[in-house]
């Protein structure tokens, strides 16, 4: 005999295909979500990039330290997102939501992102030392083409190696803050679902970059607002393409 109520499936990992109009949608809802408390998300966003800004100043560890905080921090948005989509006004509180709700699997996340990004680095940094030797020992015509060409190749596969990267780490917060997914596990659940929907992502990842640069041109000052939509637009394709969130 059933009990009612009738608790909720269990997370499962299944996400579903949509069409690649869903973009525009995700885009909207995530200017709704930040429309619904603009100070307190500007405020966030504007201690967020303090901290993270401080932090690369350190030598060495700074960039590791902002690569292990990210995902904790994105978790802490995203926990912002939800009580914006619930109706509640978010506050710095939720900011910091990731930092006392799985902690761990969210820096160890964080080491997975470093990790990725050491690699792809060291391989860029390979590739064009190469090519800039190569260009260096034969001052001619040749030695430009060996320049010119390890460069392309070197932007080419840096952007065959990042996309990958970050179709991975895009729903994998999400995945750990609200389901409980192991970091690994989230990466791949991530990754299966974007290519699942890669023509949207692409069209998304297109806005993003366009976006990106009108965020920058006002001294950096659009990422105050670029940043909370953005969350807001993983926070909607997360609702939208998995079966249980």
């Amino acid at each position: 005999m059933s009990h009612f109520p009738i608790p909720a499936p269990a997370f499962d990992g299944r996400s579903r295909a949509v069409e690649i109009g869903a973009v525009f949608a995700w885009l909207r809802l995530g200017w709704n979500l930040f429309m619904a408390a603009p100070v307190a998300w500007v405020v966030s966003m504007l201690l967020m990039i303090v901290a993270f800004v401080a932090l690369t100043i350190v030598p060495l560890l700074g960039p590791l330290l902002v690569c292990l905080l990210l995902p904790v921090l994105v978790a802490g948005m995203l926990a912002m997102c939800r009580k914006a989509a619930s109706g509640e006004t978010p506050g710095l509180s939720d900011l910091t939501v990731g930092f006392a709700t799985r902690t761990t699997p969210l820096i160890l996340l964080g080491l997975i992102f470093m990790a990725a990004m050491l690699v792809i680095h060291v391989v860029m940094l390979l590739l064009l030392g190469g090519s800039v030797a190569g260009g260096l020992l034969l001052p001619n015509a040749v030695g430009i083409g060996i320049l010119l060409g390890g460069s392309l190749a070197t932007l080419l596969l840096s952007s065959l190696l990042i996309i990958p990267l970050w179709m991975a780490m895009w729903f994998a917060p999400a995945l750990i803050l609200f389901n409980g997914v192991p970091p690994v596990e989230a990466c791949k659940i991530s990754l299966v679902a974007c290519l699942k929907n890669i023509l949207p992502f692409l069209i998304l990842g297109l806005i993003v970059f366009v976006l990106i640069f009108f965020a920058a041109l006002p001294a950096g000052l659009g990422f105050l607002v670029l940043l909370p939509v953005l969350a807001g637009t993983a926070h909607a394709s997360y609702q939208d393409i998995f079966v249980a969130h």
